[in-house]
This record gives structure tokens, C-alpha cells and sequence, in this order.
């Protein structure tokens, strides 16, 4: 017997779980020589997601994110590094772009997600908590790009991430999970266009 689970979160629960205001405090313009390859995420008592190089505030549990530089680390360390030191050089620009990048994919990943839970909600018909609603449109403010061109990228985003959530994907994949159970004998041929449907319709932009 097959099995279909559908998510269906309340309105003022989804808006809640995507409504975290990104407050980036990277402090790029004074890299301490100590920097590691580390960007640290947390959300404070507000409910507001921080993302930064630096460590949160004694007490406060946070999210650990590495990135990796192409660049082998030898070529960054001081004469004295080389004769047994373990102190690092400032950051470099490579470092620093490479940080920059993941925290962009971060911010990237959040407005898509604001997105496309503001335009759910707007279409659902039904009542929206104004105090969730804004927090959403917050994080959309302080994520998304002002770039029109990004922009319009991360709306077209938002829109294939409403449709992969939607009944019709949920059905779809349901269905592909249906044909590969034991005791089904789906054509070589339904079970190629199922999944071309899926790659094709379905596919979630952002995780």
C-alpha cells in the first residue's frame, strides 16, 4: 500500500520558520589575523538570524558553516609560520571573496524562501498574522537583491519554488514513489517520463 504525506503548515507557522531577518555583520574591513574559514549563524532572542565571522555573544548557540579556500594555506603564512609558527597572515582577497560568496548564498537562499511564503500566503485566502507577514517582508528587504536584474532571477527562483512545493509536485512524486514499489511494473517508458516531469517541473532551487 502506498503512503502520501502532504506538508501543510499553518499560515502564522510558515511565516514564523521563514521570517528571519538576516543581519550580516561580517566586518570585512579589519580582518584579524586570526580569521578562520568559518561563518557563524544564529538567531537572537528577536528571532533575527545573524550571519558573521565572528563568534555570537558567551551563551548563545549558534550554527557552524566552513567554507573552503582554493588556495593552499602555506602560501598565506609569515616566514615565521614556515619555521614553526602556527600564526596566520591577514586574511586574503581570495578568503575574503570566498567568504563573501557564502554568505551571498545564504542571504540568496533566504529571500527565495520569504518570497515565495509572501506570495503563498497572499494567495491562500486566508488570514495572515500582520506581525508575521512584515517580518517576512523584512527579511525580503534585508536578503534579496537590489539589482533589478537579481531580482527578477530570485522572484523567477521564489515561483519554481512554489510550484516544486505545490499539489501537482507532491502528487508527481508521489507517483514515482508509487511505481517503484514492490510488486509494481511500470513501463520502462512512465517511469522515464515521470521523472523527466519531475526534473523538469519539480525541481526545488533552493535547499
Amino acid at each position: 500500500m502506498s503512503h502520501r504525506t502532504r506538508h501543510h503548515r499553518s499560515s502564522s507557522g510558515a511565516a514564523r520558520a521563514c521570517a528571519a531577518v538576516i543581519a550580516v555583520c561580517l566586518g570585512l574591513g579589519a580582518v584579524p589575523a586570526e580569521a578562520g574559514n568559518t561563518v557563524y549563524k544564529w538567531v537572537d532572542a528577536s528571532g533575527v538570524v545573524h550571519l558573521s565571522t565572528d563568534k555570537p555573544p558567551s551563551g548563545v548557540r549558534y550554527e557552524r558553516m566552513a567554507w573552503t579556500s582554493t588556495r593552499s594555506t602555506s602560501s598565506q603564512r609569515s616566514p615565521a609560520a614556515s619555521s614553526g609558527s602556527n600564526r596566520l597572515l591577514a586574511a586574503s582577497s581570495e578568503q575574503i571573496a570566498n567568504r563573501n560568496a557564502v554568505v551571498s548564498e545564504l542571504q540568496n537562499r533566504e529571500c527565495v524562501v520569504a518570497l515565495e511564503t509572501i506570495d503563498r500566503l497572499a494567495r491562500g485566502g486566508q488570514a495572515v498574522d500582520e506581525a508575521d507577514f512584515r517580518r517576512l517582508q523584512q527579511t525580503a528587504d534585508q536578503t534579496c537583491s537590489k539589482d533589478p536584474d537579481k531580482r527578477r532571477e530570485q522572484e523567477q527562483m521564489a515561483a519554481k519554488l512554489r510550484v516544486a512545493k505545490g499539489d501537482v509536485c507532491v502528487d508527481a512524486r508521489n507517483k514515482l514513489a508509487d511505481m517503484l514499489e514492490p510488486g509494481k511494473r511500470p513501463t520502462r517508458e512512465q517511469l522515464k517520463n515521470q521523472q523527466e516531469f519531475i526534473e523538469a517541473h519539480c525541481k526545488v532551487p533552493v535547499r
